[in-house]
């Protein structure tokens, strides 16, 4: 069981980062002119990427360990779960993603004010997954 302790707790880590970012970093970053705003996200989601990506893959490994020792499925679900957030990232969120990163602040602008708001959005799937999957982790604990 400590696999899926791990796992719950990496999954809580996640989406308490997500909702930081959701709750938090983007409504402040919203108040700012398109320029701020470009120049705040650029090294903001850099990091972050980092950080959640890690996670992301760590709390995979952790249900699937999890679940290779119980034989628990929803340890593997929560573990699919969170690591989902990989390829919704690469297929949904990249391409808005390599736009904003291509802008320079000259460029800077309603349009990458637009694309700021729509990534916020798109992230926002990137929380729920990593709620549900704490739930399902939390589920299979009990």
């Amino acid at each position: 069981m400590g696999f899926g302790l791990l796992g719950l707790v990496v999954a809580a880590l996640f989406t308490g980062a997500a909702l930081y970012i959701n709750l938090v970093e983007h409504p402040a970053r919203a108040m700012l002119d398109p320029a701020a705003q470009l120049r705040e996200w650029k090294p903001s989601y850099r990091r972050g990427f980092a950080m959640q990506a890690s996670l992301a893959v760590l709390g995979l490994v952790l249900g699937i360990g999890a679940f290779f020792a119980t034989g628990q499925w929803r340890f593997l679900a929560g573990g699919v779960l969170l690591g989902g957030n990989w390829p919704y990232t690469l297929i949904a969120i990249m391409p808005t993603n390599a736009r904003l990163m291509a802008m320079s602040d000259a460029e800077a602008g309603e349009d990458s004010a637009r694309l700021i708001d729509n990534w916020a959005q798109l992230h926002m799937v990137r929380t729920g997954l990593g709620a549900l999957s704490t739930l399902v982790f939390a589920w299979a604990l009990v």
